[in-house]
């Protein structure tokens, strides 16, 4: 009777396990993060010193802060992470302590004031050269990435230098070397990568993912390398000598390596074959070598807890993703997924030239959105739409009133995709909310919410009327379709095009001037990212000359505290996925904007340097 009672004891107990719902936030294993320092920024404006701060993704709501000019204790302040000292100056410093139930904690290093609301970077740029050809060339910056190379708390900023030659994929003639170079945020450079002439220069050929993959507190760098690439010490990666370069200037031979670089110094820690492999050229759609060399990259946790690198080839046709795992020494494969293996063929052609990265089923592990359609942490296809190729993608909670992340996107094949030049989907399942129709390619898109008078973020695209989140048309969508900012003091988002920043319908509260956007029509920053100070998020410019990096900050005072967003996983990986191909602005996991809730504070594990 003992027996017969234990036997159907744990039969229940199996059934009860199998039934709790899985995937729910508060189930969520904790994630390997970054660990921040304060980020204490202070900007000299009219009426004093505008001072802020971050906050913590691991800081409940009754954390307040201790705010110090020198010596002396100017206010505790208990909401947002910002303030206005109207007796500060150039001259003053400010500290900033946490209050944890009573208890100050440590202070912050002192910050010095900005003079002005940018931070400026002196840059180093190449000297030019000349190709093959007899065509000369030279140098400007271009995409950013960050990440904390030394383990002091605070990111540095890794640039990739542009040939003037650089070309699209589809473009024949050669190009100048791609560098990768690391600078401290005081302007000190500390290596460059020169990944040679065998790596052609574009916007599809170096993704360059830059994390912390091991977990020590110091972020890895990861790229795609060749023969005769060089590292930051100098030293060459494979055969010096080699050329591969056609008479076209295209690269279709040879050997193709992934290599992970170390953060402080860019020495090469290991090298191993590229994968997915670039096999026959017109396996990926053409022979002359334009879809065989479209690449992308990101960084998932795909067992919920550790971040894996993600390294693609091809989207138009077949698309092949690897996943890796770094432990300090070597990569390990976790998986391949290839359209080209059985039960995958719908997969192939549904590639953007972009990808996001996010949770989007519930199970505490991220998958990576690969345009029109998804693969899970584990692999495996998720779902496929038949949407087919697009050029901007954005993902997150953009419809706080509906269960769930959502995705705006266009598309460019609309005369075989049913004609969807933009839709509206559910993140978890692909399936259609709303559509814009067309019957031309769609090129860009954005999401945002730019007013208070709908719910939810709206969303418009390329000759599109505008659209709050829930499809109605709510009237004529802005002439701004690139990116979109947390800029102000208010929660909605403002629009970001070329050097400026606008208000929606409104004034514009950003000219950078002196300085110049990016790839093209695409008129993108060198980075967007909230890289210091409160929750608003920063913008990276290089000059027209390319001798600075303008990093400008707002002034705008908020009462809206949240936590860093570099600290919400969708928001860090978008980061890390944001010089991908064509750039595509971050998104957060959870609602900003009119109405929005109160967040609640990440399932994150903060890792250290120090602990190593």
């Amino acid at each position: 009777m003992f027996k017969k009672f234990k036997c159907i004891l744990f039969i229940f107990t199996i059934i009860l396990v199998l039934s709790i719902p899985q995937g729910k936030a508060g189930a969520a294993p904790a994630r390997q993060m970054e660990y921040l320092d304060r980020g204490v920024t202070a900007v000299k404006v009219n009426n004093g010193v505008f001072i802020s701060w971050r906050v913590l993704g691991t800081e409940q709501s009754n954390v307040s802060y201790n705010l110090y000019r020198g010596s002396t204790k100017l206010a505790t302040i208990t909401g947002a992470s910002n303030y206005f000292d109207t007796t500060g100056t150039t001259g003053s410093t400010y500290e900033v302590s946490a209050v944890v139930n009573g208890n100050e904690q440590n202070k912050s290093s002192a910050v010095r004031v900005w003079d002005k609301n940018y931070l400026q970077i002196p840059l180093q740029i190449p000297s030019g050269g000349m190709t093959p050809d007899g065509v000369s060339y030279t140098y400007s910056a271009n995409d950013c990435s960050v990440g904390d190379l030394d383990g002091d708390g605070q990111y540095e900023i890794i640039l990739k230098w542009d040939p003037s030659n650089s070309k699209d994929n589809s473009q024949k003639e050669y190009t100048g070397n791609v560098y990768l170079d690391a600078y401290k945020m005081n302007g000190t450079r500390l290596w460059r990568i020169d990944l040679g002439i065998n790596i052609r220069a574009g916007a599809h050929y170096t993704q360059f993912m830059v994390y912390d993959l091991d977990g020590d507190g110091k972020a890895e760098i990861a790229c795609k390398t060749a023969d005769g690439s060089r590292d930051g010490l100098g030293s060459v990666i494979g055969n010096p000598n080699a050329d591969y370069r056609n008479s076209s200037g295209y690269i279709l031979s040879g050997p193709e390596y992934l290599t992970v670089f170390q953060g402080l110094t860019g020495k090469a820690l290991y090298t191993t074959n590229y994968e997915p492999a670039r096999g026959n050229v017109s396996d990926w759609g053409d022979s002359y070598g334009n879809r065989v060399d479209r690449f992308l990259a990101g960084i998932a946790y795909l067992d919920g807890v550790h971040p894996s690198l993600v390294m693609c080839r091809g989207y138009y046709t077949r698309a092949v993703l690897t996943a890796y795992d770094w432990n300090g020494s070597k990569l390990i494969k976790r998986w391949t997924f290839d359209s080209n293996s059985r039960g995958n063929s719908g997969y192939a052609g549904q590639g953007n030239h972009n990808l996001s990265v996010a949770d989007v089923d519930g199970d505490g592990m991220d998958e990576i959105v690969y345009g029109a359609c998804t693969i899970d942490h584990n692999g495996k296809g998720l779902y496929t739409t038949g949407l087919q190729h697009g050029d901007a993608m954005h993902l997150g909670d953009l419809n706080p009133n509906r269960p769930g992340l959502e995705i705006w996107s266009s598309f460019e094949s609309t005369k075989t995709n049913g004609g969807v030049g933009a839709a509206m989907r559910d993140a978890k399942t692909g399936g259609i909310l709303f559509k814009y129709d067309a019957s031309r390619d769609v090129g860009r898109a954005c999401s945002a919410d730019l007013t208070a008078s709908y719910a939810g973020e709206e969303v418009w695209a390329s000759g599109s009327p505008l659209y709050s989140s829930t499809g109605e048309i709510i009237g004529t969508a802005p002439s701004q379709v690139n990116f979109a900012i947390w800029w102000d003091g208010d929660e909605l988002r403002e629009l970001l095009d070329g050097t400026t920043i606008t208000k929606y319908g409104g004034t514009t509260l950003l000219r950078a001037d002196g300085c110049a956007s990016n790839n093209g029509t695409k008129a993108t920053p060198c980075l967007q990212a909230d890289l210091f100070g409160d929750w608003r998020e920063e913008v990276v410019f290089r000059t027209s000359d390319s001798r600075y990096l303008h990093i400008y900050t707002t002034t705008d005072f908020t009462t809206r505290r949240i936590h860093t967003l570099m600290h919400d996983p969708v928001y860090r990986m978008g980061i890390a996925w944001q010089n991908v191909a064509y750039n595509q602005p971050p998104h957060t996991s959870f609602f900003i904007g009119y109405g929005m809730s109160e967040p609640t504070i990440p399932a994150i594990k903060l890792t250290s340097a120090s602990a190593h």
